[in-house]
C-alpha cells in the first residue's frame, strides 16, 4: 500500500518560534502500522486526556488536536514549566483506501490508538489455489 497515509508538513517541534513569541504546537510522536484489513496509528500523548483531545476527518484529512493539561501539584510553586498548557497538532492525508466513516480511536495512559479500516475492495485477500 503506497501512500495510504501522508503526513502534512508542519513546523519544527519547538516551544517558540525564533521570529516571534507565538507558541508552536507540539508534534506528538506517531507510528503507523498496516494490517491486512486496517491501518493502526499509535501516537504518544503523555498528559493528554480524552476530554482535551479532538480528532476529526475532513476531506480525507485526519486531524489530531488538543492541549496537554497538567495540574500543578498542590502546595508547590512552578519555577520553570514547559509542559503545562501546551497545544499539540498532527494532520495526515488519508488515501481513498481508508473507510473514513469507520475510523475509531481510543486513548489509554497517554497512548492514542486510531484504527483506520480499509475499504473492502482494498483489503488483502488470500486466493485459494486448487489442484486440477
Amino acid at each position: 500500500m503506497n501512500e495510504v497515509v501522508h503526513q502534512h508538513q508542519q513546523s519544527q517541534p519547538e516551544t517558540q518560534r525564533s521570529d516571534s513569541r507565538e507558541p508552536v504546537a507540539l508534534l506528538p510522536a506517531v507510528d503507523i502500522f498496516e494490517h491486512a484489513d486496517a491501518l493502526m496509528l499509535i501516537a504518544d500523548m503523555p498528559g493528554v486526556t480524552r476530554d482535551s483531545l479532538h480528532l476529526e476527518v475532513d476531506n480525507n484529512v485526519l486531524s489530531l488536536e488538543g492541549e496537554i493539561q497538567l495540574s500543578m501539584p498542590e502546595g508547590l510553586t512552578a519555577l520553570h514549566a514547559e509542559v503545562s498548557g501546551q497545544r499539540f497538532a498532527r494532520r495526515f492525508t488519508l488515501s481513498h483506501e481508508v473507510e473514513s466513516e469507520a475510523i475509531s480511536a481510543r486513548i489509554d495512559n497517554g497512548v492514542l490508538s486510531v484504527t483506520l479500516p480499509k475499504k473492502d475492495n482494498h483489503r488483502v485477500r488470500r486466493i485459494e489455489v486448487k489442484a486440477a
